[in-house]
């Protein structure tokens, strides 16, 4: 039973790795990566082959997010909104994990909450689901094995 629980948490975990903190990588994703835009969010991601000497590599993504100052004035509304859309990119990455891993390539991604309003969970999830059902649409279509 507790190696079931314990397998299920590791499943649905957000680990420390697993979020994009480089200045370095974040500079690199601004700057070379593309965007899609799946309002009330700006989606920035880099797609790499995975390169198993990087210290980054051990996680096939790393995710970050941010929400403007100018919308939203008060830290616990820019944290709130964090906090939503951290949740539900936590419950519904697996299937873009896994796609990651089928095609050994290494994914960037971060974030930016671009609208004015404080949005649901539900809104949010539904977005997530969105896009990174997109991503995993791109993914499959870059893949170096099928052409």
């Amino acid at each position: 039973m507790y190696n079931l629980v314990a397998s299920m948490a590791k499943q649905f975990s957000f680990g420390r790795n697993e979020r994009l903190k480089s200045r370095k990588l974040i500079e690199q994703l601004f700057s070379e990566g593309k965007n899609i835009v799946v309002p009330p969010y700006r989606i920035y991601f880099l797609l790499n082959d995975k390169n198993p000497t990087a210290q980054h590599s051990l996680f096939n993504i790393q995710f970050g997010i941010g929400v403007s100052g100018k919308n939203f004035k008060k830290a616990i509304d820019r944290n709130k909104i964090k906090r939503l859309t951290k949740e539900a990119y936590r419950l519904q990455k697996n299937e873009l994990k896994e796609t990651l891993n089928a095609n050994n390539r290494q994914l960037n991604l971060f974030f930016i909450y671009t609208v004015k309003e404080l949005p649901d969970f539900n809104t949010v999830k539904e977005k997530v689901k969105l896009i990174l059902s997109k991503l995993i649409k791109l993914i499959n279509e870059n893949n170096p094995s099928n052409s």
